[in-house]
């Protein structure tokens, strides 16, 4: 009855095509007892579509928590990057799944871990507005804050830009510098126009 389902759930993509396996979407679709017997009748648990994702990395995305604790108990690599270089922490912060990011950093998922543009997940979550997974993020002390993407940005001049009045409070808050300077020569204040921001970040100051 199982594998009857597997078949039926993408009737109209094979492996072939998109290098996804049954574990993949079993995954994807949170159907925890599935992907504990294909696991356990040899499906590799760290096996990679043609993106680079692993299963591991779509549960996450997709907010399936019972399945990624699943599935890091049966071994799955936490800092497994795909074709972008994104984790699975990276994606459970840009969708504010913030279960999934506290349960992942519990098992040692890189927090300063960047993807090919430099980002981690703390920028995806900044500028984004994500309060919830940032807050685990920063309370962890591997967390290195002020880290710069490929432009030069840091978290804060991501928050800034996108005015996420919240993110820029919890990131100074913890540490956040205002002095440096992105590749285009701006500090994170200068990404913003916002009153209340500009406000909060000289009380920070003061």
């Amino acid at each position: 009855m199982k594998v009857g389902l597997v078949q039926r759930w993408h009737p109209t993509v094979t492996p072939e095509q998109s290098g996804r396996h049954p574990l993949h979407w079993a995954a994807c679709g949170g159907h925890e007892e599935l992907v504990s017997f294909l696991i356990e009748h040899g499906a590799p648990v760290d096996k990679s579509d043609d993106c680079g994702w692993s299963p591991l990395m779509i549960a996450s995305s997709a907010g399936r928590e019972q399945v990624v604790r699943l599935m890091i108990g049966r071994g799955a690599n936490v800092n497994t990057k795909n074709n972008g270089g994104h984790s699975a922490l990276q994606y459970a912060a840009s969708k504010n799944h913030h279960e999934i990011v506290s349960i992942l950093m519990n098992n040692w998922a890189d927090v300063n871990l960047q993807d090919k543009l430099g980002a981690t997940p703390l920028h995806r979550a900044a500028s984004k507005g994500n309060i919830r997974a940032m807050i685990p993020i920063l309370q962890c002390n591997r967390c290195s804050i002020n880290l710069q993407d490929s432009e030069g940005n840091t978290p804060l001049h991501l928050a800034c830009e996108e005015e996420r009045l919240e993110a820029v409070r919890l990131l100074l808050e913890h540490g956040a510098s205002t002095q440096i300077c992105n590749k285009a020569r701006k500090t994170a204040l200068e990404m913003t126009s916002c009153p209340s921001i500009r406000r909060l970040a000289h009380m920070n100051e003061m």
